[in-house]
């Protein structure tokens, strides 16, 4: 059936051509009471609770903002700090770097110039000593020339010059004469 027949069919038994839709008067008055009371009742009770619990709500999100404002500050703060550490401690390694190269040149200085007068020192030691060792080879030499000189002059003269202090004026003038020629070699050469 469809909705036309029915409303056919309601009339046909003998009610009334009133709007279904529409509720009756006293209905209205009883919800119109009841709505009433639920609306004072909503906004004597749970409204104050509510806002209550809105306002504690925003005091905590209020109170994290700050917080959250405050540790950003604090972060901040620390980072400048930090920064400024860092920048000090870059420039303490740079100076300890500029310290520690200017040391090692002084250090390689001092060890070029300990080395120089140790070499220099060492050199004149043996200087000394090669000096030494010709002086005493020019006394033993002369010593053993002057014996050869005057056991080949005695075989050669055929008389013995066993007297010390003529075998010694002979030597000296024999060795005198030996180192006035070899010197005159070097003049000539030179």
């Amino acid at each position: 059936m469809t909705a036309l027949s029915l409303v056919v069919a309601a009339e046909e038994h003998g009610e009334s051509s009133a709007n279904p839709l529409i509720p009756a008067p006293y209905d209205i008055l009883w919800s119109l009471i009841i709505f009433t009371i639920i609306v004072v009742v909503f906004m004597k009770v749970l409204l104050p609770k509510m806002q209550a619990i809105l306002d504690e709500r925003a005091e905590k999100i209020e109170g994290g903002l700050k917080k959250a404002e405050e540790a950003q500050s604090e972060a901040a703060a620390a980072l400048e700090e930090y920064t400024a550490q860092l920048t000090e401690a870059r420039a303490e390694a740079a100076r300890i770097r500029e310290d520690a190269r200017s040391e090692a040149t002084a250090i390689v200085s001092d060890s070029r110039t300990t080395a120089s007068d140790d070499a220099q020192r060492i050199v004149e030691t043996a200087h000394k000593q090669i000096e030494a060792e010709r002086q005493q080879a020019i006394v033993s030499l002369r010593a053993e020339v002057g014996t050869l000189a005057t056991e080949l002059a005695s075989r050669i003269v055929g008389e013995s010059l066993a007297d010390d202090a003529r075998q010694q004026r002979i030597i000296d003038s024999f060795l005198d004469d030996l180192e006035a020629s070899v010197n005159d070699k070097q003049k000539a050469e030179g």
